[in-house]
């Protein structure tokens, strides 16, 4: 199993707005709420805007955004 790299809020925010069809539904102090629709559902997830986002941090963003860590680590 791979490691999941150090990313900054930003980036992953870019990454899964341009690799998985999530976009920016508002921003409340230093988290960011992505939405996306997929098969009449709607998938959230929160972003915080940390300059490194810690490994069970981002885990957590990236099953909130139901996106495996294979395939995100596919897109780096």
């Amino acid at each position: 199993m791979s490691k999941l790299p150090k990313l900054s809020g930003e980036e992953v925010i870019k990454i899964l707005v341009r690799h998985f069809g999530f976009e920016v539904s508002r921003q409340k102090g230093s988290h960011v709420t992505l939405v996306k629709y997929m098969g009449g559902r709607k998938i959230t997830t929160v972003v915080p805007l940390h300059d490194e986002l810690k490994p069970g941090t981002l885990r957590g963003v990236l099953r909130l955004a139901e996106v495996k860590k294979e395939d995100f680590i596919k897109t780096l």
